[in-house]
């Protein structure tokens, strides 16, 4: 069996660098053009040129995302596109429009095209049409059964797989949603998703205009439409076994913790899995401990089990689960402050590939200078010393568990 790829998003450069410290075979990121993550910080053609440079350095490989759905008055603002970035050497185009494909293959035919999940593949025909379209890996889409994924792949073995395994999850088939376009005028399938599916919900009657009813579900709440997060790790097995090539991380506008900590977390699993895999279940709940220190939704296996009976709305609230506050990482000369910490505060070390370290703040001194302080707040550089020898490398994060 081949070990898949780790593919974790980098919304910005700051969490390309996060993800491929933290493990990632492989990173996906859009530019400022035609990609479907609107709201992601995204890279300018100078920072994607950087990224790539970075990435390849170490190794590793970048898909650009060019998935949005064009239209007519587009191509000409593409065709420039594109030039741009092929001049850039990425590993691979994401792309989910036909149309987008061809002037792909005519301006740059060196790039490799990767089909975007928004492009709905859900059976082995349209993975055997995309194979004569010289497409070397698919997206699959997300409502796939783990034993659909493997029989795709037994019927076309020679396209590559890429399967989502982590992060938020869309009510709506594949992302096709009109909620966003039609209450906020933000199309989804433009990168511009108002998450109109995470809004609290009434009923109206139609001779009663103005009456509000709540819609309950079991008396747990109102949010019918409000989606749980993805959590493939306790089926990565068999999705190794039905020959998936790239485990997917959900995640663009997610924090650089997040990127850090679920990247870490595949990338222990997957090593285990190949190189101690009797191992693999007995390390699963400290993994699933460690999923649980992001912001996240109630976790579920989604269509990935097609027994899987759970709900897969989380009814109770729109809100994220965050137990956990990202407070400091180490940039290789001082911490750099996300959150607000004091001295005296219980905290955990987070390293690439490490094991946690828990210890205390013993003192705080403001970079390049002797002046101690006893409490540091976002933006602040400074040096930190513990309660006990802790191990500190560079991306190393500082978090707390909140009170």
């Amino acid at each position: 069996m081949r070990k898949p790829e780790i593919l974790s998003p980098a919304g910005n450069l700051e969490k390309l660098k996060f993800a491929i410290e933290y493990g990632a075979d492989a990173v996906y990121l859009g530019g400022k053009l035609f990609n479907l993550r609107e709201r992601a910080g995204n890279f300018s053609v100078e920072e994607m040129a950087e990224g790539i440079e970075y990435a390849h350095l170490r190794g590793k490989r970048v898909y650009v995302t060019l998935n949005a759905f064009a239209r007519n008055r587009d191509f000409e603002e593409l065709k420039s596109y594109v030039k741009e970035i092929a001049l850039l050497k990425p590993d691979a185009l994401i792309v989910s429009d036909l149309g987008v494909l061809s002037l792909v293959r005519e301006i740059a035919p060196e790039l490799d095209i990767h089909i975007s999940t928004q492009a709905n593949v859900t059976n082995y025909k349209v993975v055997e049409i995309l194979k004569d379209l010289a497409v070397k890996r698919v997206v699959l889409a997300r409502e796939l059964s783990i034993p659909e994924i493997a029989e795709i792949k037994e019927k076309v073995p020679d396209v590559e797989l890429e399967v989502f395994v982590h992060g938020a999850m869309c009510m709506a088939y594949s992302g096709r949603c009109l909620l966003s376009d039609y209450l906020a005028y933000r199309a989804s399938n433009k990168g511009a998703c108002s998450q109109s599916c995470r809004w609290k919900y009434y009923i109206v009657e139609e001779k009663r205009p103005g009456e509000l009813y709540e819609i309950e579900e079991d008396g747990k709440g109102t949010y019918i439409f409000n989606s749980k997060d993805l959590c493939a790790l306790p089926v990565l097995p068999e999705l190794v076994r039905a020959g998936v090539d790239s485990f997917k991380i959900e995640g663009r506008v997610k924090s650089a913790y997040y990127v850090a900590v679920v990247t870490d977390v595949y990338r222990k699993a997957v090593d285990l899995l190949f190189e101690s895999p009797q191992e693999f279940e007995d390390f699963l709940p400290f993994l699933m401990g460690e999923l649980k220190k992001v912001s996240h939704r109630p976790y579920t296996l989604g269509f990935l089990v097609p027994e899987n009976e759970e709900i897969k709305q989380h009814y109770e609230s729109s809100s994220y689960i965050r137990d956990y506050q990202f407070l400091a990482f180490y940039n290789g000369r001082s911490w750099t402050v996300r959150n607000r910490f004091s001295v005296g505060e219980e905290v955990e070390l987070f390293s690439p590939g490490a094991k946690v370290q828990k210890t205390k703040v013993k003192a705080i001194l403001l970079q390049d200078s002797a002046e101690s302080i006893e409490e540091v707040h976002p933006n602040y550089e400074v040096n930190i010393s513990f309660a006990e020898p802790v191990r500190v490398t560079p991306y190393t994060i500082l978090r707390k568990k909140k009170s």
